[in-house]
């Protein structure tokens, strides 16, 4: 995929070649931010290239902007920047994610242009050559046009997979040719490649054409044709059809061409407060595959009933939980992305005073609940972990293929929908609870469910599946891996940028 480029000039006798230098813009959120910083490590560990990775002063004191742990361990050959806080007091309070997102990346498109500029015209370090490649995420293709006013070559870094991104860009086909909602649209969406969706399954600004996010989402996807070429984090093994459909579709000049170059997953720390986490430590005394790990993502947030009814369906379920467990709003299923789920509305200031009275007591000895956080690579690759209830982050699905655990998919924002319809049907990864028409989870249903994914015929076969992929993943990126090939392409389009940009400033 993306890996047929020339390699780029050697440079003239006597002169070291210009670094290239690539600007990587990560939209507010931690499920953006590691990816990007991910990205980064890796681009700059292709030798001749260095990197400045940006993100927003917007929501960063949630914790969301350069945690010092994350900067610590940034190569000293990418650089940091944050873009000056925007003002976002004319948003209504209930507007969505997506809105606020794309109202700050949109408002401090002057400031991002400030910054290319200033990197164009430096001449040391950390410019470099100049400016190879402008990489933004998928909330950050809104920004692409002013890399193409300054003449920068624009990447979308996609930390969701392909089969979302085809999604997105076929959103503005189906907002032309349609006029309903698209949850009611009679006929499955079906695209190159992928499972068939339904309407239903599409991002929840999608579902109200009516709302500004929906605007923004449409026109989101018309920029993204206005990049050079799509940075995926996924890889061969777990969307092969798509990445050959997607592929003939660049080749006849559709789209951009793309690069599945995953996956990109955080590794097991050594030691600090992740190795000393007491749920470590509880892990260690239960048996090997006993454990299912429950948790919602870093913004994934439960109604207070369907916290209720999770919490009885686990008790009844008999098996051994480990569940990360946050504040409930019956308001948001993202609420907690910003931090803002639940605090200051009693119960000891404490999301586990939200579970049923004596819940702690009559689990105890089979399961586990924790507040707010707890180290999940560490817990996905404890080998006393088996199964994964998981909201379908893509985060968090490369983070359990590269452990080898199964999942079970409990969607809630986002593409997550899409994820979830993919793990199932295409991957074999994932099985799906079944929801009420109000869309909760009933406790028969969870208990029904956790217990075939921990001990029945289909979690079996999503057990094996899962020793497959990850297997594969890491293959992806060993010596001719296929990811690994695949960065190694589109690396080698920003060395040519830089040697000649520099040729041309000679």
């Amino acid at each position: 995929m993306g890996t047929d480029s020339e390699p780029a000039p050697p440079p003239a006798p006597g002169k070291q070649p210009a670094a290239a230098h690539v600007v990587l813009l990560a939209s507010p959120g931690v499920g953006h931010v590691l990816p990007m910083a991910e990205l980064a490590r890796r681009v700059v560990a292709q030798g001749e290239v260095t990197a400045t990775l940006v993100t927003y002063a917007n929501f960063s004191s949630a914790g969301h902007g350069f945690p010092s742990a994350l900067m610590a361990t940034l190569p000293p050959s990418v650089s940091t920047a944050v873009l000056p806080e925007v003002p976002l007091d004319d948003l209504p309070a209930n507007a969505r994610i997506e809105t606020r997102i794309l109202t700050v990346v949109d408002r401090a498109l002057p400031n991002l242009r400030d910054l290319l500029i200033s990197l164009l015209a430096s001449s040391s370090p950390p410019g470099g050559g100049g400016v190879a490649a402008f990489v933004p995420d998928l909330f950050g293709a809104w920004a692409l046009q002013v890399a193409a006013e300054l003449g920068v070559p624009g990447y979308v870094f996609r930390t969701t997979n392909l089969m979302a991104l085809l999604t997105l860009l076929h959103v503005p086909e189906l907002d032309r040719t349609t006029t309903c909602e698209f949850r009611d649209l009679p006929e499955p969406i079906r695209l190159p490649g992928c499972v068939s969706l339904r309407g239903a399954d599409l991002p929840d600004p999608l579902q109200d054409r009516t709302s500004p996010a929906y605007r923004f989402v449409v026109e989101s996807a018309k920029r993204h044709l206005l990049a050079d070429g799509f940075i995926v984090n996924t890889f061969d093994a777990m969307e092969h059809e798509t990445i050959a459909a997607f592929n003939e579709l660049s080749h006849k000049g559709v789209y951009p061409p793309a690069y599945a170059v995953g996956p990109f997953v955080r590794t097991c720390s050594s030691g600090g407060e992740k190795a000393q986490h007491g749920c470590l430590r509880w892990l260690d005394e239960q048996p090997d595959g006993s454990v299912l790990y429950v948790c919602f993502g870093s913004g994934g947030t439960l109604s207070t009933e369907q916290t209720a009814e999770l919490a009885a369906g686990l008790e009844a379920s008999g098996q051994r939980f480990l569940w990360v467990v946050r504040f409930p709003s019956d308001k948001d299923r993202s609420a907690s992305f910003f931090g803002t789920a639940g605090h200051g509305h009693g119960h000891g200031d404490s999301p586990l005073g939200y579970l049923p009275e004596g819940f702690a007591e009559r689990t105890r000895g089979i399961g586990l609940a924790v507040a707010e956080w707890a180290p999940q690579v560490e817990i996905l690759s404890h080998r006393a972990v088996g199964g994964f209830v998981s909201h379908c982050g893509w985060n968090s699905t490369l983070e359990a293929v590269a452990a080898g655990v199964p999942m079970l998919a409990w969607p809630l924002y986002a593409e997550q929908r899409v994820n979830a319809v993919m793990l199932a049907e295409r991957a074999g990864l994932a099985l799906r609870p079944r929801g009420k028409d109000d869309g909760i989870v009933t406790r028969e249903e969870v208990a029904a469910a956790v217990t075939e994914l921990v001990a029945g015929e289909k979690g079996a076969a999503a057990r094996e599946k899962a020793r497959e992929l990850r297997e594969a993943a890491a293959e992806a990126w060993g010596p001719d891996g296929t990811s690994r090939k695949a960065f190694e392409a589109v690396a080698s389009e920003w060395k040519k940028a830089a040697a000649a940009r520099s040729r041309g400033a000679s």
